[in-house]
This record gives C-alpha cells, structure tokens and sequence, in this order.
C-alpha cells in the first residue's frame, strides 16, 4: 500500500474504523482454550455529549482492550448507555414546553412514547462520539439500561430483594428536589459552602415565667416546629425537660424534650425540633412520638400548616417570617456564618428535607460482603489509597433511597389493590388482587437510575439467563471510571454482583481523575473553559488527542489539557508517519525482509533498545501506567528510530550500498514491531503505517503484542552507542556555540581517556564525522603528550574530550569582541541581582515566587559568565 505525501488524519481515521468493524475485528474469538478478559463500558447517559473526561476514559479502555487482543486473549469490550432518568425526562420536558405542550396534560404514556422517540434521534450521539476516538468496541453486543432484558434483570433483582426482606417501603424523610419533583439519595446530593445567618429566638415558657433561646439558619421551618429538645445532662437546661414553651407566629404549645443528640456546645445548647423537615429532627421525632407538621410542600411553597404563609415560596417566607419575629421583639441576635448547604447535583436547587412515602433498599447485609471483598484483596483499587475512601463509606453506609417520582425509568414492580390496598411485589403484573380479587394499580414511582447501572456487569451479559457470554466474560477483568463516582456506582456494582451472581462483578477498579483546564481549574459552563473533543480530532485527529492525554495521565490523578500538548502529539504522529514513509520509498518492489546479520552496532543497538521497550511497555501496560509506557514508546520512535537509527542508516547505505537489504530489513521490522508497540495509544495511524510496509495478518490491531529476542552483544552495543551519541551532541553543542551552518564542515580533535574508548568512536568514525559535520577528525589517547589545540572550542564528552578549531571558521577578532561585550553586560545585570538580592526591604516586602526568581536568576548568571571566562581562554 503506497502512502500519500501528507498524513490526513480525518481519512486514514475514517477509513480503518469502518475496516476493523466491517472485518469484525472488535468482537471477542469465543475461545475457550485461551484467557477471557472482559470490560465492560461505564454506560454514559443517553442525553450526553462526550466530554474530555470520557475521552481520557475510553482511551484508557482502549488501550488496555487492544494489549489484551494483541497478547491473543479473547477480549470484549462490551458498550452501552444509560437512561439517565431525571436528566432525560428534563431533557424532553424541556423540548415539550418550547411546544408549549405539559406532559401532565400529554400523559405517562404518551410521554414515555415521547422520550423513545426523543433518544432513538438524539440518544446514539455519544455513541457516535466514542466511534471517532477509536474505541474498539463490540457493537454487536450494544446495551441500553432500558433494553427489555436489562428492564428483565432489573425487575428480577427487586422482587428477590423485597422477598428477602432487604427492600421495604415507608414514610421517612428523603432529600427533596422542589424542581424535578423527586426524592434523591443522599449521593445525589452535592453540599457547598454558602453565606448563611444563625438566627437565636426566644420561646416563651408557657405558664411560668422565662424564655428557651433557640437558633436556626432556617426560621421558616419554625412553623412546623413540634419540640425543643436539649440534652439531658446540661445543666443549664435539664431542669425544663417536661416543661412547655409556646411558638411565636403559631402559638402552639410544644414540650421541652431530653435527647442525647443535643450538642450542649451548639448555640445555646437548646435547638428547636422539626421532624418534618430536617433528618436529625425526624429521627428525635420517632423516638420521641413528635408529630409531623409539613410547612413545606413538594413544589417549594409553604402549605396550609404555614398559616399566613400559606402559598409564598419558601425563601419569600423565610423573610416575612424574620421581620414578623423582629416586629415581635423575640430575635435575641443574629450572627453571620458559613454552612454547608445541600444542592441537587441534576439541577442544582437546594434540597428540602421532606417526609414522604418511598421505597428503600436495606444497605447493611449487602455491604458487608463488598467490603470484605476488597479487605481481602478479591478486589483491588488503582490506585490503592481509594480502598480506604470506599470502606470508610461503606462501613457507614445508610439505607439507599430507590423510589423517584419521575415517568421515564424502571416502573417499581409493586401493584396496590384498589379495594383492600394489599402491596404486590411480583415479576409479572398480576390481573388482579391475590387476596380479594379485586381491581390492582401499578406504583407510579420509578427506581433510582442507578439501581439499574448497579447491575450493568452482569445485566448487559444476560442475567438472570445462564448465557455463554456471562459463563465466559463474569466476573469482568477491569472497570475503569472516575474516582468520583465511588459511592455512585462502584460501591453498589460490588454489593449486587456479590449477592446476585456470588462472585465480584471485576477484578480491578481503574480510577482516573479530572481533567482540568490549562491552569488546574475544574472545566465549567460558567467558566467557558470546557473542552469539545470532537472540535479537538477535527483539528489534530483522534490519535493525537488520545496519546495527549494519556502522556500527561496517572492513576488516580487529575491532570491538565492544553491544545499545545495535542499539537505536539499530532507533531509527532507525522515525524513517525514521515520516518516509515522514508523508509517505505527506499524498499525494492515485493520487497520481503530477510534475516539481518547483526554485526554491526547500530542494528545491535536499535535492537536493544527496542527489546528494553518491549519489556517496560508490557510490565506497565499490565499495572495500567499508561502515561509511562506511551512515553515510553513516545521516545523510542522520535529519539532512537527516526532521529539516530534512520540517520546512521543512512550514512551506511550512502558509504556501504552493499549493506542496503540488511539494513533496510531491520528498519522494517524494527518499525513494524515499534507499531504494534504504540498501536494501543494511536490505533489509526498505526494501521495505516503498518499495512503499508511488508507483513503477516490482515491488520495491526489481531497481530501479534511484540516480544524480546535474544541479543548476547545487545548491552555491549549499548554501551558503544551511548558514548558515539554523547560525542555526537556534544560537537554539535560546540557547531550551535558558533552557529556554524549545517553545510560548513569543520575540523575537530577527539581525545579519549583510554585505547578502549577510542576503539569503540572508531568503529562508529563515518557515523561520528557525518553527524557533526566534520571536514577531518584528529583521534587521539590522552597520554598528558597530547597539547590542546590552539583557538579552538572544548567539550568534554563521555570518555573523553572534544575540540572544535575555531581557525578559518570565524574571524577571531571579531568573536572576542563579542565575547568581551557580553562578559560585560552579564557582569553589570550580576551585579543589578545581587544588589536586589542584598536590600533587606525587597526580601521581606516582595513576594517568595519573585524573590525565587531573583535567586534563580543570579545562579544561571554566574554559570553563564564561567561559560564565558572559558570561551575567553579558548579564544586566547
């Protein structure tokens, strides 16, 4: 296959894709007799857009999906994506309401035909997105969390759990969302630090004289206060447990109450009691019997409990509330403070605790095996310090909320009879009441979204169907995804794979960080500094965005995204696709690499040096330090390959044509396994170069993972190679001091310290005097005979010296005159420095970084004028 001129990433990337698929190279052989490694795909939400924190993730897929297939396992990636629930049905409420149609007046089903419709348009972009950055997934096994079998799955695991006794239904508060209407989780609530004010209040004790003085952030919740509670060991207040104060506003006479929780240190160590509206209330409500007075309604209005207030939103009521308090004279003072305050983490509004009818799933008995499972190493984070994060949850760990008052999701499988109201909980809808026969109801709640991605390893591979897939791919190998969603998914994957299956759903939790802008700031709307991935492969290409962004990744860690590291990364995807284009002119018609002698040092080198790739990219592939091995590979192909081997072929073949076949035999399939070795990181480009030059199978991405051959002389050439390419930089360091143009040959004398070393520069002498330009090179052992050669250049090499003449080459009156005037201008900018340096004022005044700059300054200024005293002496 011949390669154009110019490397078009956009082709080449469109062409392969399509090739691979079309071949079927994404799906797994099926092969019993070699190791199963299995991935499953984080389900994106079906609303979603790829972002770079999907694309960090995918390639990080990716890239351990393809090393797995090139060691000849069978592989799947198995992909698909999530109803996302809340963000969906927002979604097309919002799309409804530019129709200025309401879904409560289109209806549930109506509405859900709506949604179907909505995501089968719109529902596969993400998907689309994941094709363009090249991950080899297998399509064929597609998966949607609403698929009929998945819904089968879901379904299955709530009746078991209702059945054993782990999932039950009742009236407890649950964290409100006022704009979605829903209940959420305590993990879908995402606190921040806000400005607040304490308010303290003075409740009147009822028929003696005095006042209880309470304080509260939230005084419109006053309204539904049915206790004040201390606690019952403070003396200051224990002696009123059983007494009566009256509510301002209300008038309603409630007791002072004695309970543990009571924090004496808090305010005035009396806190007024709202089981209707904040957790820890709710709980002193049951163990006391308080009733519950919901002031509060689902849609952030005051209700009719409210009084007055009946009807205001919440916060409009908060206000009137302070000023009908201040008009009393019974606010004692009011002190500003910063709490944390409680958000939905899908729209953002403040949480309202709220009591309501829900269902819950008895968390305690199915996190106790999923922690043992990590305690004993069953399951291991990458890194390891987020096992400590996980078991700290789950050692505390609450009763999981599963209920949202939602349309589009899995319909809880519970029906309630119209006439006896008994609760079913079946797998099938019933016709009727089991008990009385008569006419039943669905719940009109739907789950939790991530009660179904709980299942998503074992759902999306059949069960509860025993099927091959699930015999072959479960437990899965590896689950990559970001360390933010611990809690989210990780931990509740591990509780339901444990108790449904009775095997881990993974062996390995992979966990990648943020990736942040430029300048480390988290990627935002608000901020405009969000990055498009597809804008970015539009521009550079996908194989340049994903080897940009696992360069600069580790485990667990956030990194950074500029353009500029994609624009080197797409820099060199065309040094490599220039070096194999180079490589691909100069080999003969049906060209077929033969043996290579290896005789020479630079085949025994390149060898080496390719060997110890091989073995460091394997070794951190399989402990997932992919930033390391594509660095790894990264300096191997720009360095060893195209930037010393190709030249020092070159030279070769230019002196020896005889050596050509040899020589163009080991450039060959040194770039064919260098392939294979970067093709994880950078699928396409690795294709195309590959399939240009002579080789066995039909594409890169089912050939061989490249193993070390056997090299006896291969640290003995390493150590040749390592002393020629320090003489190399180092006469042209001395070339770049005088800027001699790359056409101007220049005389040089090299004088090593022993007769090895000379040996071994000579049998690289037309390498070394090609490569520093030389028009004639001196060699010489240091024997203290050897005089240092007059007006010229020193540079001390590994294993000897190096000297440059300097006659003929510039005019040297002239060169120390300019050496002379810089001397002085580093003198006079020295001595600015350190007088800077020595004011007392500008230490203590001026800030640490300047003053570190200062210092750093002056130490590169003294190097600079030793450089220059011994370009003096050279010049002398």
């Amino acid at each position: 296959m011949e390669l154009s001129s110019q490397y078009s990433a956009q082709a080449v990337e469109q062409k392969w894709y399509a090739y691979w698929r079309d071949h079927g190279y994404f799906k797994p052989s099926m092969d019993p007799s070699v190791p199963a490694f299995s991935i499953v795909m984080p389900p994106p939400n079906v609303t979603g857009i790829l972002h770079v924190g999907h694309a960090l993730n995918n390639t990080w897929q990716d890239i351990v999906i393809r090393f797995h297939r090139m060691l000849g396992e069978n592989t799947l990636w198995l992909p698909g994506t999530d109803h996302a629930g809340i963000h969906t049905q927002m979604k097309v409420e919002e799309l409804l309401r530019s129709q200025n149609i309401d879904r409560r007046a289109l209806g549930r089903d109506a509405f859900i035909d709506e949604v179907w419709r909505w995501k089968e348009k719109y529902g596969g972009e993400i998907l689309r997105q994941v094709e363009k950055l090249g991950a080899s997934v297998d399509w064929s096994r597609l998966r949607f969390t609403m698929d009929a079998g998945l819904s089968a799955a879901v379904t299955e695991v709530f009746v078991r759990l209702y059945e054993e006794g782990l999932i039950y239904r009742g009236n407890y508060i649950t964290n409100w969302c006022v704009s979605c209407r829903t209940a959420l989780s305590d993990i879908e609530v995402e606190h921040e630090d806000e400005p607040g004010t304490l308010t303290y209040m003075r409740y009147p004790l009822e028929q003696e004289e005095g006042t209880v003085v309470v304080a509260t952030t939230r005084p419109e919740t006053m309204l539904g206060d049915t206790a004040v509670a201390v606690h019952p060991d403070d003396p200051r207040w224990q002696h009123l447990i059983g007494h009566f104060v009256r509510v301002p506003l209300t008038g309603r006479v409630i007791p002072v109450i004695g309970d543990a929780y009571v924090d004496p240190q808090y305010g005035t160590g009396a806190v007024k009691v709202t089981p209707a509206h904040d957790p820890n209330d709710f709980q002193m409500g049951q163990r006391h019997q308080l009733p519950q007075v919901q002031v509060i309604g689902e849609d952030g209005l005051m209700t009719s409990e409210a009084g007055k207030y009946q009807g205001m939103d919440r916060l409009a009521a908060r206000a009137m509330v302070l000023e009908d308090l201040a008009a009393l004279g019974v606010i004692e003072r009011e002190e500003a403070l910063v709490h944390s305050v409680g958000h939905c983490e899908k729209c953002g509004t403040v949480i309202e605790p709220l009591v309501s009818l829900q269902w819950f799933v008895r968390t305690q008995p199915l996190a106790e095996p999923a922690l043992a499972a990590v305690q004993s190493g069953s399951v291991k984070f990458v890194p390891e310090r987020f096992e400590k994060i996980y078991m700290n949850w789950m050692e505390n760990i609450r009763d999981w909320c599963i209920s949202r008052q939602i349309w589009w999701g899995h319909r809880i499988p519970a029906y309630y009879c119209d006439n006896c109201h008994q609760v079913t909980v079946s797998r099938v809808a019933p016709k009727s009441c089991p008990g009385c026969q008569g006419p039943v109801h669905q719940d009109e709640d739907v789950l939790d979204t991530w009660f179904s991605s709980a299942l998503w390893p074992f759902s999306t591979m059949g069960w509860p169907e025993q099927t091959e897939d699930l015999a072959m791919f479960y437990p899965t190998s590896v689950l990559s995804t970001a360390y933010d969603i611990i809690f989210f998914w990780v931990a509740r994957m591990v509780m339901q794979g444990l108790h449904f299956t009775g095997e881990k759903p993974f062996g390995t939790v992979l966990l990648h960080g943020l990736v942040r802008d430029s300048q480390g700031r988290k990627m935002s709307k608000s901020l405009g500094n969000g990055v498009d991935p597809m804008d970015v492969i539009e521009r550079y290409g996908a194989d340049a965005l994903r080897i940009a962004l696992v360069l600069s990744s580790a485990p667990g860690n956030d990194q950074r995204y500029s353009d500029e590291r994609v624009e080197a990364a797409s820099r060199f995807a065309n040094k490599v696709y220039n070096a194999v284009r180079y490589v691909r002119m100069n080999l003969p018609e049906d060209f077929v690499p033969g043996p290579v002698a290896m005789d020479n040092v630079e085949d025994l080198w390149i060898a080496a040096k390719l060997n110890q790739t091989i073995e460091r990219m394997t070794e951190w592939l399989q402990e997932f330090e992919f930033g390391q091995a594509a660095r790894a590979i990264y300096d191997f192909l720009w360095d060893d390959y195209c930037d010393w081997y190709i030249e020092l072929t070159k030279i070769r073949m230019r002196e020896h044509p005889g050596s050509a076949p040899g020589t163009l035999s080991m450039l060959v399939q040194v770039a064919e396994q260098a392939l294979k070795l970067l093709h994880p990181f950078m699928p396409f480009v690795t294709e195309e170069l590959w399939q240009s030059l002579p080789h066995d199978g039909d594409s890169i991405m089912v050939a061989q993972w490249p193993s070390v051959r056997d090299l006896p002389h291969g640290s003995r050439a390493q150590e040749i190679m390592e002393r020629v390419q320090n003489v190399i930089r180092t006469g042209r360091n001395l070339r770049a001091e005088v800027n001699l143009p790359p056409a101007q040959r220049a005389v040089f004398q090299m004088v090593a310290d022993d007769q090895d070393i000379l040996a071994d520069w000579q049998q690289e002498a037309s390498a070394i005097r090609e490569m520093v330009r030389a028009e004639n090179i001196a060699w010489h052992v240091k024997d203290g005979g050897t005089p240092k050669p007059r007006h010229a250049l020193t540079g001390v090499c590994q294993g000897g010296s190096l000297y440059l003449s300097l006659e003929g080459l510039v005019d040297l009156d002239v060169e120390r005159a300019r050496v002379q005037k810089t001397m002085e201008q580093t003198a006079r900018e020295l001595e600015r420095v350190e007088k800077q340096l020595g004011d007392a004022k500008f230490r203590e005044r001026a800030p640490e970084q300047v003053v570190g700059k200062a210092q750093v300054h002056r130490q590169e200024l003294l190097a600079r004028t030793e450089r220059l005293k011994e370009r003096w002496e050279d010049l002398q």
